[in-house]
């Protein structure tokens, strides 16, 4: 399909170095994510992975392979006034063989982030001791229906580009209501990173839901906290977008423009109304793998748990898909 985008969309699955990727895990939570995306117009997909020490993006699109993919963030894409792109899709998992998508993912994430794989340890090691990370699993998305806010303005009127040609025409989603999940009620936790939340670093933050017609829907608002409250506010009402009471999550991520270093984690609670305006009621608070600024003795520090986690999920991975065919 995005062959037939107009070109400035085709120009954002090119150029941008992160996409928001959302899947909804077997509980009907869906789960937010910064990835690298990777657009191959001669198939039609726009293509992400992740490492087999942490497959759950994976996982969970096999499990139920509507996605979305949120392309919200322009910084190192050297595109000035860039639209705000919503993709849902279809995914399929390839993991037929680990070890060719491996040498493609090397290859891929050296073509377009040249300066943070410039210093990649050597090939044994990536093999050896990192294996957890750069085998990967692909996920190709096909894209099903594409929303444009041209200016990025959550507050507008997003424009439909749709592969279902008879819904553009008629002007309104025709797919079949299949509800979501109901919010979980209980008593809110707190972190200290939500403090930052509506300060100048993250003054915006995607908040991913699912919509009637069961696919992710996925959109970059303005936010706050409520530490009293024990809330995130969402400090806008984004038209075009079917909020409703229920499960959410918020991903909340920053990079470099060369991609040296990034930080993410996400949010996940449920979304309600209160006096007028959607919050966020956190349940669980989750880090992602990251690489901010500092030493690599920091950056290990910080991860070192993490990756012994990996290490023994990759190996159980390696066994369940059978060393990758």
């Amino acid at each position: 399909m995005t062959a037939t985008l107009p070109a400035h969309i085709r120009d954002v699955f090119d150029r941008f170095i992160t996409t928001e990727y959302v899947t909804i895990d077997g509980r009907g939570q869906p789960i937010a994510w910064p990835v690298t995306p990777y657009h191959h117009p001669e198939s039609g997909c726009v293509d992400v992975s992740t490492g087999l020490g942490y497959p759950k993006k994976a996982i969970d699109a096999e499990r139920n392979p509507r996605v979305a993919l949120l392309f919200s963030d322009p910084t190192g894409s050297g595109i000035d006034d860039s639209p705000m792109v919503l993709v849902q899709g279809t995914a399929q998992v390839d993991d037929a063989d680990l070890d060719a998508n491996r040498v493609r993912y090397e290859r891929e994430s050296a073509a377009k982030l040249p300066v943070a794989t410039a210093s990649l340890p050597p090939d044994f090691v990536r093999r050896r001791l990192m294996a957890w990370y750069f085998l990967r699993l692909y996920i190709h998305v096909r894209p099903e229906r594409v929303y444009v806010w041209p200016e990025g303005d959550a507050g507008a009127e997003p424009e439909l580009l749709d592969a279902h040609l008879e819904e553009v025409r008629s002007g309104h989603n025709e797919e079949p209501e299949s509800g979501h999940a109901s919010p979980d009620g209980g008593g809110s936790i707190w972190d200290r990173r939500l403090d930052a939340l509506g300060g100048a670093d993250n003054a915006t933050a995607v908040l991913a839901v699912v919509g009637p017609d069961g696919f992710p829907f996925a959109v970059r608002a303005p936010v706050s906290a409520d530490r009293g409250a024990r809330v995130v506010n969402i400090d806008a009402d984004p038209v075009g977008v079917p909020l409703d009471a229920g499960l959410a999550c918020l991903v909340v991520h920053r990079h470099s423009p060369d991609f040296s270093w990034q930080t993410n984690f996400q949010v996940r609670g449920d979304l309600v109304q209160r006096d007028g305006r959607w919050t966020l009621a956190p349940h669980k608070l989750v880090g992602g793998f990251e690489l901010p600024p500092g030493s690599a003795f920091s950056r290990l520090r910080l991860n070192a748990k993490k990756v012994n986690r990996y290490r023994k999920t990759a190996k159980a991975e390696l066994t369940r898909r059978g060393a990758g065919r």
